[in-house]
């Protein structure tokens, strides 16, 4: 009993081994270099909305999720539900019927390059290989809002220390509670993340969602952002 027992698992591990391995074989070479997290902007980076490859298949390729705000900086992206490539180094965005939404070629290593009528030039990057932005890029005066409503606070990102590996933060008199009851007094950068510290050792998190304009994470139906002044 106790053989067949071992028997019996060597075998479903064979078949698990298998069929991952199947899996991942199912994955072309030019394949295999697209899974991750990569960064769709406009010409000029001042709007960027961030897509994650999966290696999950669907019908004509395999599946991608965006960013919620992927939709209101680039329309033609609402329908995207996954994407396939092809060994010239074609990228075609696709929608859940397999159609084409966007299609980019690859202009160097890590690089793709598209046009949308109406829309303009995309460019498309590999997020690990995004500029990070650093402590001094975010110096300066920025907004407090919610969703797309108007400012509910202004704050000013300082660059002389706080304390040990934070920077100084000012806010503005007159702050809607929600800010208010958090108070930062400090931030720092952290893996290209914004973080706002409270004294009481809170923190808010924010992600790049173009040059200006920073969103809360994680996502809410109701948005936090900080938008450059």
């Amino acid at each position: 009993m106790v053989r067949s027992a071992v028997v019996g698992v060597g075998i479903a591990m064979s078949l698990c081994c298998g069929a991952l391995a199947q899996e991942t074989s199912g994955l072309s070479d030019a394949a295999k270099t697209m899974t991750g997290a990569w960064e769709l902007s406009n010409a000029d980076r001042d709007k960027v909305c961030r897509i994650t490859f999966r290696a999950d298949a669907m019908a004509g390729g395999y599946r991608a999720d965006l960013d919620r705000n992927c939709a209101n900086l680039f329309p033609s992206t609402k329908d995207i539900a996954g994407w396939t490539i092809d060994n010239l180094g074609t990228l075609r965005l696709i929608d859940a019927q397999s159609n084409a939404v966007l299609e980019l070629t690859e202009v160097e290593s890590g690089i793709f390059d598209g046009f949308q009528p109406g829309e303009g030039r995309y460019v498309l990057q590999s997020a690990a290989a995004v500029p990070v932005r650093s402590a001094e890029d975010m110096v300066g005066v920025w907004a407090v809002a919610r969703g797309a409503g108007k400012p509910i606070c202004l704050l000013t990102l300082v660059g002389s220390p706080a304390a040990a590996d934070t920077l100084a933060l000012k806010i503005k008199p007159g702050c809607d509670a929600l800010v208010a009851h958090f108070a930062p007094t400090a931030w720092r950068m952290e893996q290209g993340e914004l973080v706002l510290l409270s004294g009481r050792g809170q923190s808010w998190r924010f992600e790049e969602n173009d040059a200006n304009t920073w969103q809360r994470v994680p996502q809410a139906a109701d948005p936090v952002l900080l938008m450059r002044q």
